[in-house]
């Protein structure tokens, strides 16, 4: 018989001056390519400190390092004083560390208590589980974190910022001294981030320091005290918020001033490409819109709007429930992405890593969706030196930044992950493209080098319809902008005159 308790005791409040985390001449290659090259960092107790670069300029090489998923070359981490084996996420886990990736770990058909002690020792009795010892352990967590959670839920069923709040809960679990924060708010709506940045603020005061990574430079100048920014593998600067601005902070990114973030609008819209009528699906509920040829249309809403879907009905990859949609003139009933394709309207997913890549190589994924061009022999045999070409040819005009076409597509950055997954679509040279939150948890870099591509393909002719949660994305991108409010389609602004409260109040239901 045994009985092994669950209870969980924080860390008591330090001396915010004393490093929780310490990292020095940390270096990392592979192969020629540097990614870290002798970076010092430290975390004091009860502080965030964020951790700020373009996509490929180190982080999650830094982040993997002190997780113990990936062996440095040279450097030590220590973790409240002292030095730990480093290449073991266990020992690591051990020594203090917790790590919240930005795709989050949560194993639907469990609970959620059974999610936050997962490979955990639990209580039993006669080999059997203590259930409510799980539970109230669970709910106890939860509650530090001003959190009021099923715990007896499936994890399937949880909400983003739940399924984050378990994550979270998870690693206070483990008694982490510090915890790696990797784009939290990616998916959570603004009330959801005020929750998540609650939580936080408790852990902070029982002594945690929190390591957050995010993209999201407004956030981060609201929840963190001290930054540090790398650039090429090296660190360029550590200091503190208040004494920077977030002008300042993205010229240290890129290691130069960054232009103008949108690009100039001189919209020449011509015919109607696109049209969709009444609309219906799962959420959405008679929406109607058009696309013009050279146009790029916006839609926003609050999450749950139907934004996503009505992208997913038009490209193929889910069946509409009613409505019509009719292109250049044709009805047009895509029933998959394939039959979509072959109409020439590409749908670039929201969720990169499991509806736009495939884990294979770089290579594979850049031409997955023009195989046929590349054959030879009569179209029966693949020619090895055009699938070359054209994946380096798509390399270079989007700047991937990366080991090579030979690397797994998942080991690159997700900023570079996102310029695979358009270039892919964007290389079937479409006449509808369908964006769904192109922008997500990329650089501000990244992101201006994503808005051009989209306005140049709108100067080419191409029909735009994109989704995004981020409204000032919207105004500064978009010609029109539709809002839906619970499915329907509740007002068109255009989007260079429109203010974001108007475009607010039209997501909550309300006009002028």
């Amino acid at each position: 018989m045994t009985s092994r308790s669950l209870a969980v005791q924080m860390p008591a409040t330090s001396d915010t001056d004393s490093p929780v985390l310490e990292v020095s001449n940390l270096t990392k290659a592979y192969g020629d390519s540097v990614v870290l090259d002798h970076v010092d960092l430290n975390v004091r107790a009860g502080e965030v400190h964020a951790l700020l670069g373009e996509n490929g300029a180190g982080k999650s090489t830094l982040i993997k390092i002190v997780s113990g998923v990936v062996l440095p070359d040279a450097g030590h981490v220590k973790i409240n004083g002292s030095e730990f084996r480093l290449g073991s996420p266990r020992v690591a886990m051990q020594a203090g560390a917790a790590t919240l990736h930005q795709e989050l770990a949560t194993v639907g058909g469990l609970t959620v208590a059974e999610n936050v002690f997962l490979g955990r020792d639990v209580p039993t009795f006669l080999g059997k589980m203590r259930w409510g010892s799980i539970n109230a352990a669970a709910k106890a967590i939860f509650a530090d974190l001003g959190q009021d959670i099923d715990v007896t839920l499936d994890a399937d069923l949880l909400s983003p910022v739940g399924r984050t709040m378990t994550a979270l809960a998870r690693a206070v679990s483990q008694q982490c001294s510090i915890l790696i924060l990797d784009e939290p708010t990616a998916a959570l709506t603004g009330s959801e981030t005020t929750d998540l940045f609650a939580a936080m603020r408790r852990l902070q005061q029982r002594g945690i320091g929190i390591l957050y990574v995010s993209h999201r430079l407004e956030e981060v100048f609201g929840i963190a005290n001290r930054y540090t920014v790398l650039r090429n593998g090296q660190r360029v600067r550590t200091g503190t918020l208040g004494d920077t601005s977030v002008e300042a902070v993205i010229t240290m990114m890129a290691g130069r001033p960054v232009e103008t973030l949108f690009p100039k609008r001189d919209p020449k819209p011509g015919a109607v490409v696109l049209e969709a009528h009444r609309l219906c699906g799962k959420r959405v509920r008679n929406v109607s819109l058009d696309v013009h040829a050279g146009e790029v249309v916006g839609i926003a809403g609050l999450a749950g709007s139907g934004r996503s879907e009505v992208l997913r009905m038009i490209g193929g990859a889910q069946r509409r429930v009613s409505g019509q949609t009719v292109l250049n003139g044709r009805e047009f009933n895509p029933g998959s992405p394939g039959d979509a394709h072959r109409a020439r309207v590409a749908l670039v997913p929201q969720e990169r890593r499991s509806e736009a890549l495939v884990p294979d190589s770089v290579e594979r994924n850049l031409n997955s969706t023009t195989i046929a061009s590349h054959t030879s022999a009569g179209r029966f045999l693949v020619s090895r030196p055009k699938e070359r070409r054209h994946a380096q040819g798509l390399w270079e005009e989007f700047h991937i930044r990366g080991h090579g076409l030979h690397q797994p597509v998942m080991e690159l950055s997700g900023g570079n992950q996102q310029k695979v997954s358009i270039a892919k679509f964007l290389a079937l040279k479409p006449r509808v493209l369908l964006l769904d939150e192109p922008t997500r948890g990329v650089d501000v870099s990244t992101k201006v080098q994503i808005y051009r591509l989209i306005r140049r393909q709108a100067d080419f002719g191409c029909a735009v319809l994109v989704v995004s949660s981020e409204l000032p994305e919207l105004q500064g991108l978009c010609d029109r902008i539709v809002v839906l409010h619970e499915g329907r389609a509740f007002a068109t602004f255009d989007g260079a005159k429109v203010s974001e409260e108007e475009l607010l109040q039209a997501c909550y239901g309300r006009s002028g």
